[in-house]
């Protein structure tokens, strides 16, 4: 959605609103003391009743705005500026666009909306033929690393990220070469690197009737048990520019992406900024489709 159609769509906090409260209806809104789903709408009060109990539930209740003061507008001015285009942008940024006077409560909502996108890309697996790599993410140095870093204990300046390039083996009728298409993408932040962490990773993300294609890791040594078959080959040069073509060219330009627009990354926030990256890789083609996508995620927040 561009600047000129979101200023025409949402001019005011009402029309923001409004289209907020009909996303809702279209999702459905469950009744947290006694779960039911079917509700009025008290227009006096601007809450839904369950017909059952009698339980009300407001606008924001459920949601990701859910004990949120920041108006309506300004949701929809952060949504549209971190789905108007492929690189995004800061808090700071925001911030400043939306002219709001504190940075915390901007910082917060982009947050949150950060982890919506998550939420939603885990709804899926990737299926068919997987790509299946590690990236290494430079992040913010905590003053504790950083004091051990000093003493000569280390520091841990990288995150471990698992990245899977879910790909479609296509072939030319005309001289039978096989190219693949990239389709999906996932990105998860690795707690440690081992196999108990990389077999957690494939099992949730990844369909037990895939295929995946690998280098011969160590910590990759269980992961034949998880799906159909388990293709490794020796990590060169070539493996990478072929067998795991899509998966090191989404690390390329996540990294790319993240150095254009933030200063610096905290590693307990990283998977957020991945989070948004491969949200909206995933969904390239949607073009002004991004913006509605991202406003049912903002409803449902998936728990």
């Amino acid at each position: 959605m561009t600047l000129l159609e979101f200023s025409k769509k949402f001019p005011t906090e009402k029309s923001c609103r409004l289209h907020f409260k009909s996303v809702r209806d279209k999702q459905g809104v469950v009744c947290k003391k006694c779960n039911h789903t079917d509700h009025y709408w008290l227009q006096y009060k601007e809450q839904y009743q369950c017909k059952q109990c009698k339980f009300r539930t407001t606008l924001r209740s459920g949601t990701i705005m859910e004990s949120s003061n920041m108006p309506f507008k300004k949701w929809y001015i952060a949504m549209m500026f971190m789905s108007a285009t492929k690189k995004g942008f800061s808090s700071s940024e925001i911030q400043r666009q939306m002219k709001h006077k504190r940075y915390e409560p901007v910082w917060a909502m982009v947050h949150k909306l950060r982890k919506a996108m998550g939420k939603r890309e885990d709804l899926y697996k990737l299926n068919d033929i997987v790509e299946f790599d590690e990236g290494h993410f430079e992040v913010e140095t905590s003053k504790e690393k950083r004091s051990n870093l000093k003493r000569g204990k280390g520091s841990q300046r990288q995150k471990d990220v698992a990245v899977m390039a879910e790909s479609t083996p296509l072939e030319n009728p005309k001289t039978n070469k096989k190219s693949s298409h990239l389709r999906y993408v996932k990105m998860k932040v690795l707690e440690a690197k081992d196999a108990d962490e990389i077999n957690k990773t494939v099992r949730e993300n990844i369909d037990e009737k895939s295929i995946i294609l690998s280098d011969k890791a160590t910590s990759y040594i269980d992961i034949a048990r998880y799906v159909e078959a388990h293709i490794t080959e020796k990590s060169t040069k070539e493996t990478t520019s072929t067998t795991l073509k899509w998966v090191h060219i989404a690390i390329a330009n996540a990294k790319r992406n993240f150095l254009g627009i933030y200063h610096k990354i905290k590693g307990k926030y990283l998977q957020n900024y991945l989070n948004e990256f491969v949200y909206k890789l995933n969904r390239r083609y949607f073009k002004e489709g991004i913006f509605d996508r991202l406003s049912v995620a903002m409803v449902c927040n998936y728990g």
